[in-house]
C-alpha cells in the first residue's frame, strides 16, 4: 500500500537546534550582543531562517532594517557548520527504508533554504531516499503556503494519495490548506499541545510511521 509523502526536515527527520542556534548566535556575537539560550531560540524556530532572524531581531532590540544583513550572517554561519551537532532522529532511517520498501515516493518540503537542507540530507546519509527537495527559498513562497507542499508533490512521480508529515504549527497549516493528511510527530520543535494541532494522526517515535501510515491509508480507502 503505497502513498506520496513529504516530510518537513528540521524537528521531523533531523534535530538541528543545535546548529540553528550556533549560528544565531555567532551572529550575535559579531553585532556584540549576548547570546541567547537555546531554548530561547528554539521558541523562534518556523517559517524559514528570515524569520527566525527577526524574530532575534526584535528579541534582542536590533535594528529592523538590517533584516536582510542579520539574515545573511546567520545563513553563512549556518552554512559553515550545518551538520555540526545535528543529528537523525532514532528509528528514521529505518522508516524511510521501510517506506521505499512499500512503493512509497518520499520527498521534502522544507522552509530551510534548499542548499543547506541538502547539505544536512548528504550529510545525515538520508538524501538517496527522496525524490525532491524544496527548501523555503526554492519558491517565491514557503510553508504555510499550501503552494510550497503542492509543488513538491508536483516535483516527484506519484504513487497513491498524498501525505504530510511534520512536526509544527505551521505543517500542520500547511497540510489543512493544501487539504493533504497530516501526521503528527509529536517530539520535534512544536510550540502547542498536541490535542491543539490539527493532525489526522501521531506518532512519538519515527519507527511507527511506517505502521501508521499504512493504517491512515486503509482508513482512506474506507472512506472512498
Amino acid at each position: 500500500m503505497s502513498a506520496t509523502i513529504m516530510f518537513d526536515l528540521d524537528g521531523t527527520l533531523v534535530d538541528s537546534l543545535a546548529d540553528l542556534a550556533a549560528a544565531t548566535n555567532r551572529m550575535l556575537q559579531d553585532n556584540a550582543v549576548a547570546p541567547l539560550p537555546q531554548e530561547q531560540i528554539q521558541q523562534f524556530v518556523g517559517n524559514g531562517l528570515p524569520k527566525l532572524v527577526e524574530r532575534v531581531i526584535l528579541h534582542c532590540d536590533l535594528p529592523m532594517g538590517r533584516h536582510t544583513d542579520l539574515t545573511q550572517q546567520t545563513l553563512a554561519h549556518y552554512n559553515a557548520g550545518a551538520s555540526d551537532k545535528t543529528v537523525v532522529y532514532p528509528g528514521v532511517i529505518q522508516a524511510l527504508e521501510q517506506l521505499r520498501d512499500m512503493g512509497c515516493v518520499l520527498g521534502v518540503c522544507t522552509n530551510k533554504p534548499e542548499a543547506p537542507a541538502r547539505h544536512v540530507l548528504e550529510a545525515m546519509n538520508l538524501a538517496h531516499h527522496f525524490d525532491a527537495v524544496l527548501g523555503g527559498d526554492s519558491l517565491n513562497t514557503r510553508k504555510p503556503d499550501p503552494a510550497h507542499l503542492e509543488a513538491s508533490f508536483a516535483a516527484v512521480t506519484p504513487a497513491g494519495p498524498h501525505l504530510f508529515v511534520g512536526d509544527s504549527e505551521v505543517d500542520a497549516e500547511t497540510a489543512h490548506r493544501a487539504q493533504v493528511p497530516f501526521l503528527l510527530f509529536t517530539e520535534g520543535y512544536r510550540k502547542s499541545p498536541v490535542a491543539e494541532i490539527p493532525h489526522t494522526a501521531s506518532y512519538g517515535d519515527a519507527s511507527e510511521l511506517p505502521t501508521l501510515v499504512t493504517q491512515v491509508l486503509q482508513s482512506l480507502e474506507e472512506d472512498a
